[in-house]
């Protein structure tokens, strides 16, 4: 018997040092934003709290389920301007208000988003109430999302409506956004040092091999290609450590003024969230992004790898 104990004892021992040794490259400080199932369990039924779904499908919320008393957000229709020729252009506040309003959002409620995306349709929402100027220190981001959730609870498929919130949004912050005439300007035609322009799409977009949301493929002249969902592990769909993130944006210089851009208004978020958690001071992001530029026929495009072609490099 004493054998056997002094056995279990170097096996549970192993076991620990495996287990360490697997969160090792995933450690880091922890975003205060960031919460995990335990933290959502515990507070899934304060009186203040909403939970706010963003599913790739929206369907989904239906017919796989939801966390139990959470809201649908369809992706596209709810966190986007519908009457812009820009399908994923940014929504006007009194429309953005008037959403949240309707998911019983109030000035003191505390948000909870969650995707099954890696974060970045959460990502979305998340960027939309900083920019009108709601507290982001009562906003929460279930990392690992439905993943995350399921792994030890079930999800419900009954349909929830809320009681009308009264959340009052602030005017837009115009140091967030930034549109193609800016990024024309500041990158294409003027190449200033102080700003530098990201593109947070597939390399493979960026490219040009493969063209998406747009009747062209490749880049914006002068876009360095970041992609911003190699922040996150493909398999637990929860965020990468403190490392891999700063090894993931290392060549960008925090003293710059940064343009973000993506081809459907999501990865772009994540980036923002990601830029601002390291420490970025000034991140802007393209409002209509390559569902603009791409699309927008006299505009200069760039094919490969590089940041300029020959054209654009002189």
């Amino acid at each position: 018997m004493k054998h056997q104990h002094v056995y279990s004892a170097s096996l549970i021992s192993s076991l620990c040092l495996y287990g360490l040794l697997l969160l090792a490259p995933h450690a880091w400080s922890a975003p205060a934003f960031l919460v995990d199932s335990d933290w959502l369990g515990e507070h899934i039924n304060d009186d203040n709290l909403v939970v706010l779904e963003v599913r790739y499908h929206p369907h989904r919320y239906f017919t796989v389920g939801h966390i139990e008393g959470a809201i649908q957000v369809q992706r596209f229709k709810d966190l986007g301007d519908n009457s812009a020729a820009v399908l994923m252009r940014f929504p006007e506040q009194a429309d953005f208000q008037q959403r949240l309003r309707a998911w019983g959002v109030n000035d003191d409620s505390t948000i909870v988003l969650y995707d099954d995306a890696r974060t970045a349709l959460a990502s979305r929402l998340y960027f939309l109430l900083a920019l009108y100027g709601f507290n982001l220190d009562q906003v929460k981001v279930l990392n690992g999302g439905t993943l995350d959730w399921t792994a030890f609870e079930e999800l419900s498929q009954e349909a929830v409506t809320p009681t009308p919130g009264t959340v009052q949004l602030k005017p837009a912050n115009p140091g967030l956004l930034v549109e193609w005439t800016q990024v024309y300007d500041d990158v294409v035609s003027r190449r200033d040092a102080n700003t530098l322009l990201l593109d947070a799409r597939p390399a493979e977009q960026y490219t040009g091999q493969v063209v998406n949301h747009a009747v062209r493929g490749g880049h914006i002249p002068g876009a360095i290609n970041v992609v911003s969902l190699d922040g996150t592990d493909a398999q637990s769909q929860r965020w990468l450590g403190d490392t891999a993130l700063k090894t993931l944006y290392q060549d960008i210089p925090k003293n710059k003024r940064i343009y973000v851009y993506c081809h459907d208004g999501f990865r772009m978020t994540l980036t923002y969230i990601q830029l601002k958690y390291l420490g970025y001071k000034d991140v802007r992001l393209y409002n209509g992004g390559w569902g603009h530029w791409g699309n927008a026929l006299s505009l200069p495009v760039v094919e490969g790898s590089s940041a300029f072609d020959e054209a654009f490099s002189l």
